[in-house]
């Protein structure tokens, strides 16, 4: 049995920075991806970022690209999301996610966590 438990969510000024963690238990993790996904309301959900657990190669949306940073802690089994200049648009339950293809498709991964919340006011 894999868990995911994510963290870090809150409510945050537009232009700020808030920090998500996923962290991982269950089984080892060294020949799996890691990815965050994120659903607004009303919307279908959305790949934010991965990264490639054994070599830590990383994919970012363009649009979050230059604003958020995937990385991760393998000593820790944690995944994060760094997130800066976080706009109104960011607002919406993000969720941590593994597998073994990885990508940028919700498809590819087979667990998933029970997501955190983000709310950018403006």
């Amino acid at each position: 049995q894999v868990q995911l438990v994510e963290s870090g969510g809150g409510l945050v000024q537009a232009g700020g920075s808030l920090r998500l963690s996923c962290a991982a238990s269950g089984r080892t993790f060294s020949s799996s991806n890691m990815a965050w996904f994120r659903q607004a309301p009303g919307k279908e959900r959305e790949f934010v970022a991965a990264i490639t657990w054994l070599f830590g190669r990383t994919l970012h949306a363009d649009s979050v690209k230059g604003r958020f940073t995937i990385s991760k802690d393998n000593a820790k089994n944690t995944v994060y999301l760094q997130m800066s200049s976080l706009k109104p648009e960011d607002t919406a339950v993000y969720y941590c996610a593994a597998g073994s293809t990885g990508g940028n498709s919700a498809h590819a991964y087979n667990y998933w966590g029970q997501g955190t919340q983000v709310t950018v006011s403006s």
